[in-house]
């Protein structure tokens, strides 16, 4: 390939550092999982139904993160950096207000907000819930210029410093686990205030690491007198041009996640517990994937703001069989160890049983389905074609996921009504049918080029 914008080596440095952080953070969230575990299950029950609710929030901070990153990386594609700069800018101040107006509405209405979603869960979760819960909120924040300053490093190509910031913050939270919820004792409010300092840390290291003398000398994109804020709309039109579309597709789609989940709530403590326990299992067959998503805008935005659509395609290609590649690898080993992964968490026989065949069922799916669902959409969204996947997801999501979750687990219901976790794998199999229709939608897209005709900048 003439004139290639990125080597097999630039490749290799941006991805590798990407799925070693993805590895870090979620063996440190299972192994927070596996703290909180000994509480006992409605402690992890309480904190898997708010880690869900959050995601909501989270991934509207994502969604800014990504926007910021594919406007950075179109102008650094461009050789215009100084533009480049501003948008980074821009991204933290609509990042950081965000989190705060979440904060505004969400503390002082946490209690009607958890017993409307999740009424059914029973005291001791909901109790357990409410106290993870503020924590959380108060967490936002840090968490909201974390997520922008890790994706204006890797709009520049560098995603070694997110994964050092990223080992950083995981070990305090590890450690601060071990203090609280150990030598404490204090339970599931160990893990909130553990999470709550290791973002405040992690946010305080991007920000120096991105405000100091070496960062102007030698980085293309980097931060100065943040303090005196200047607003430019029409920079921050282009990172919400992306961002809304983004936002309101992963915020719909953890919507109709959050009421699949209230319903489940009714499936007893044991299908909780399993699926609290299969979702951080199961999450770890994402890593390549996931990582390679994330290295996606980079990639293909460079490539469209320089104007090379034919190596945007091209890298496109080459970074999904990457994914389905990695994917095939890291599932086929859970698949296999599943019954000694269970393990290592504190749950009754009934949903350790259950963890087991549930997570297995997700391998298989998921070396089929999840890269052409979820590392897709991310080459779509770098080239500026975001309205597309949020279609596609939202309508996805309603008509498949949450309608044929209903409906099989209804009728596992009706069918085992002596053991009413069987219905757990209802909702599982409701979300694998709509990988598979997202998944034609963005590979169909990919293939006739549409996608390659938007531009953000």
């Amino acid at each position: 390939m003439p004139n290639t914008l990125f080597t097999k080596k630039d490749l290799r440095h941006l991805i590798l550092p990407l799925v070693l952080e993805q590895f870090l953070a979620m063996t440190i969230g299972a192994c927070d999982t596996v703290m909180v575990s000994s509480v006992g299950e409605a402690g992890v029950s309480g904190v898997s139904l708010i880690d869900q609710l959050t995601q909501l929030f989270i991934q509207l901070f994502a969604a800014f993160a990504t926007g910021g990153a594919v406007v950075s990386s179109q102008y650094l594609g461009h050789k215009s950096d100084e533009n480049a700069r501003t948008a980074a800018r821009q991204l933290l101040y609509i990042s950081l207000f965000s989190a705060l107006v979440i904060i505004a509405l969400c503390l002082p209405l946490r209690r009607t907000i958890l017993s409307k979603i999740y009424g059914g869960s029973g005291e001791e979760v909901m109790q357990n819930a409410l106290i993870y819960f503020v924590w959380i909120l108060l967490s936002f924040p840090f968490l909201a210029v974390y997520n922008s300053c890790a994706a204006l490093y890797r709009s520049m190509g560098n995603s070694k410093v997110s994964l050092k910031v990223s080992l950083v913050m995981n070990l305090i939270n590890i450690a601060g686990n071990a203090v609280l919820i150990y030598g404490a004792k204090i339970g599931v409010a160990g893990a909130g205030i553990s999470t709550l300092i290791s973002r405040f840390a992690a946010a305080l290291f991007m920000m120096y690491l991105l405000g100091r003398k070496s960062a102007k000398d030698s980085g293309r994109i980097y931060l100065e007198k943040l303090w005196k804020i200047e607003i430019r709309f029409n920079m921050i039109k282009k990172i919400l041009k992306v961002a809304v579309p983004s936002g309101i597709e992963n915020s719909v789609f953890h919507i109709g996640k959050i009421l699949v989940y209230s319903f489940m709530s009714g499936f007893g403590l044991a299908a909780i517990a399993a699926n609290a326990i299969t979702n951080t299992i199961a999450s770890f067959s994402n890593i390549p994937a996931q990582a390679i998503g994330l290295a996606s805008v980079t990639v293909i935005g460079q490539c469209i703001g320089a104007g090379e659509k034919e190596q945007a395609k091209s890298f496109g290609r080459k970074l999904m069989k990457e994914a389905y590649l990695g994917m095939f690898l890291v599932a086929s080993v859970i698949f296999l160890l599943a019954p000694v992964l269970v393990r290592a968490f504190n749950l009754s026989d009934e949903a350790r049983a259950l963890a087991v065949g549930v997570i297995r069922t997700c391998m298989v799916a998921n070396i089929f389905f999840w890269p052409l669902s979820f590392t897709m959409p991310n080459i779509l969204r770098a080239s500026g074609d975001a309205k597309f996947t949020m279609l596609v997801s939202n309508i996805s999501m309603w008509l498949f996921r949450v309608l044929f979750s209903f409906i099989i687990s209804k009728y596992l219901l009706y069918k085992y009504p002596e053991n009413t976790a069987l219905a757990l794998y209802g909702i599982w199999f409701g979300m694998y049918i709509d990988w598979v229709c997202r998944g034609l939608c963005f590979g169909l897209r990919f293939h006739r080029n549409r996608w390659l005709e938007k531009k953000v900048i």
